[in-house]
């Protein structure tokens, strides 16, 4: 039994410290742009934050077709049955392309009135906000497709590919931000819009970069061009069946995160800037966590089909603990070198200062955060989906709706009261989540299997 323990901490970190690498590279670039932004001016850092935010709105509806699909293929590289995988995978691909012509449409279109929602005390961030998620548009078919097929190989366990493409992605996406966003080595000076052309840039060579992998057999999947030229819809069918609980619980979680940012645009500039190097900064610890979250999911779900719950739930809980340490050990040193974090992406005093202060309950909030997302894995890898689902509805409503909404505004808590809710929520769905894993109430059936 000892050994079977040793091997279950093996497993978490072989399956999750790729994971981690790989997730955490893209959400670093993120920071690393918005440290580039935010050297323009609040304004440019609020208003891209929140284009940034209605971008990764939008990509919670194309997670339907990644969760789906994973858990479909899951079973069928479980069964050796590559070709069944090989169908779902590219069906999913199918589905993406499609997606990326009504979210170019979305975005291009509709971002001007989107941005226009936002209520703060200077326009020109909505002016940067648009500029953005409109350039990014002109992108959408390689950034929707790409981030399908990276996604599904990632939880078919191929971390170490999934790796290699967001590290080249990530890395030419900083370079290509430096340069356009300030204008380096001859190129014009293009603030957000050469930040936004970055992304799409990088995305779409990074594109060609994973048909490589997935047509040269290195990977657990291939890529078939016959698959992808037609739609089955009884295969479309069951990924739209499997993959809509996780949907809609994401949809609801982002658009909660939305509102909290309305919360913010509401107390002014500076806490709306403040809000946004705080979710930049916890955007690169929730990639982190979910690398030990996939980890779970993955473990829990092979353990599960190989109808061994003992071994799932100690390989969940094992999860869980090593998420914990981290946890704590990355609030210590939020809250130890909390002036210098917000110092590195804003030179201006008043964002420093006021972000300083509210950062020791966003640091605090990291620890339920860590083990929450770990044991929501465990419980995606057992099938319990609408559960996840259900669960992020009520307490979105309640938490992210009502209760920042008082204790921001009728409290007057300002931002200490929005990142206090949070708190209370990752604290909630953390107690049921865990509870309802401990007491084996998952999801059993074999839907997956139809």
């Amino acid at each position: 039994m000892a050994t079977k323990h040793k091997s279950a901490l093996g497993e978490v970190l072989k399956t999750s410290l790729p994971a981690v690498i790989d997730l955490s590279s893209q959400t670093i670039t993120w920071l690393i742009e918005a440290i580039f932004i935010g050297h323009l001016s609040a304004a440019a850092l609020g208003g891209v934050g929140i284009a940034l935010q209605i971008i990764l709105l939008t990509f919670t509806v194309v997670l339907t077709f990644v969760m789906g699909a994973s858990v479909i293929i899951l079973r069928y590289l479980g069964q050796e049955d590559r070709w069944n995988a090989n169908h779902v995978f590219a069906q999913a691909l199918v589905i993406g392309a499609i997606f990326s012509v009504i979210i170019f449409i979305i975005w291009y279109f509709g971002g001007a009135s989107i941005m226009a929602i936002i209520r703060e005390d200077e326009p020109i961030a909505r002016i940067y906000g648009e500029q953005y998620i409109q350039t990014v548009a002109l992108f959408s078919f390689f950034i929707v497709v790409n981030f399908i097929a990276v996604g599904i190989m990632r939880m078919a366990g191929d971390t170490l590919i999934t790796m290699k493409i967001n590290l080249f992605i990530n890395t030419l996406h900083v370079f290509l931000s430096f340069v356009l966003i300030f204008g380096v080595g001859g190129f014009p000076r293009l603030e957000a819009r050469g930040a936004a052309l970055a992304a799409g840039v990088s995305h779409t060579l990074g594109s060609f970069l994973t048909l490589y992998y997935l047509r040269s057999r290195k990977s657990e999947l291939f890529f078939s061009f016959k698959e992808f030229s037609r739609v089955n819809f009884q295969t479309v069918k069951r990924l739209f069946h499997l993959g809509l609980p996780t949907t809609v619980e994401q949809l609801v979680w982002a658009i909660g995160q939305l509102v909290l940012s309305f919360y913010a645009a509401r107390l002014g500039i500076i806490a709306l800037a403040t809000h946004q190097v705080f979710l930049r900064i916890q955007s690169v610890l929730t990639m982190t966590f979910t690398g030990f979250g996939l980890a779970s999911m993955t473990l829990v779900g092979k353990n599960l089909g190989a109808e061994d719950e003992h071994r799932a739930v100690h390989t969940g809980r094992v999860a869980g603990r090593v998420a914990l340490i981290t946890a704590v050990g990355i609030a210590v040193l939020l809250i130890a070198f909390r002036t210098t974090w917000m110092s590195i992406f804003t030179n201006n005093q008043d964002v420093v200062t006021f972000g300083a202060s509210v950062m020791v309950v966003m640091a605090i909030i990291q620890i339920p955060k860590a083990v929450n997302i770990v044991f929501t894995g465990n419980l995606r890898g057992s099938a319990d989906l609408t559960w996840l689902m259900w669960l992020a509805i009520g307490s979105v409503i309640f938490f992210e709706t009502i209760l920042a909404y008082l204790f921001t505004f009728v409290v007057e808590l300002s931002l200490y009261g929005i990142w206090a809710v949070m708190g209370l929520d990752e604290s909630w769905r953390l107690y049921w989540n865990y509870q309802r894993f401990r007491k084996r109430k998952w999801k059993r059936n074999s839907e997956f299997q139809q």
